[in-house]
């Protein structure tokens, strides 16, 4: 039940972060739609798609479709309530990262898959949805970029795995690696660490 509560929390957050981008590309509002469901269930999409699962998990659970549309029918509501609207975006998204890493490590683990394919996993349904939320909204996706983004979910998976090591209660092994990938994320943007880049700096 836990983990089911994880996997539509994160939903949830992740449809609130594509529609707010959708809103500020001024889509109409089927494009806000699409946007917010392909943030929210692209990247388990993907996931499901790479572990052989058919039909994947959003089209035999009608759940997920109506949190997706409930999400977004909220957001645009109370779009005017989002005053800061990059530091919402840039929560929202945190916060789907964390939720979407735990539910495919979760996945990879049901599926007897070894640990770094877990961790892989993991990344995969945290991150893809973005990516394809920022390629149809014509932006470099965040994972591309030098933030620390990708990287917060590979520590989560990390962490997630050292956890098991120890007699720990189940829902602390869920939380732990959620609240991980949370905290690498807001530190990174917080004190403006980044990866470092392959490129040289041209001399002015």
């Amino acid at each position: 039940m836990f983990y089911y509560f994880i996997d539509l929390l994160g939903t949830i957050s992740f449809t609130i972060s594509g529609v707010m981008v959708a809103m500020n590309k001024r889509l109409d509002p089927f494009g806000i739609f699409i946007i917010g469901f392909v943030t929210a269930l692209g990247g388990g999409t993907i996931r499901d798609l790479l572990l052989g699962i058919k039909p994947v998990t959003w089209l035999i659970n009608s759940t997920y479709m109506f949190v997706v549309m409930g999400s977004v029918l909220l957001a645009v509501l109370f779009r005017s309530k989002l005053k800061y609207f990059n530091t919402s975006l840039f929560l929202f998204d945190t916060i789907g990262i964390g939720l979407y890493t735990v539910v495919g490590l979760e996945k990879g683990v049901a599926a007897g898959l070894h640990p770094v394919m877990c961790i892989a996993l993991g990344t995969v349904s945290a991150c893809f949805g973005g990516v394809l939320r920022d390629i149809l909204c014509n932006e470099i996706p965040v994972i591309f970029r030098k933030e620390i983004y990708a990287t917060a979910c590979i520590l989560g998976g990390i962490s997630y795995f050292l956890l098991t090591l120890f007699p720990l209660e189940g829902n602390i092994a869920f939380a732990v690696p959620i609240l991980v990938v949370i905290a690498v994320r807001l530190l990174a943007v917080k004190y403006k660490l980044q990866l470092p880049s392959v490129y040289k700096k041209e001399a002015s």
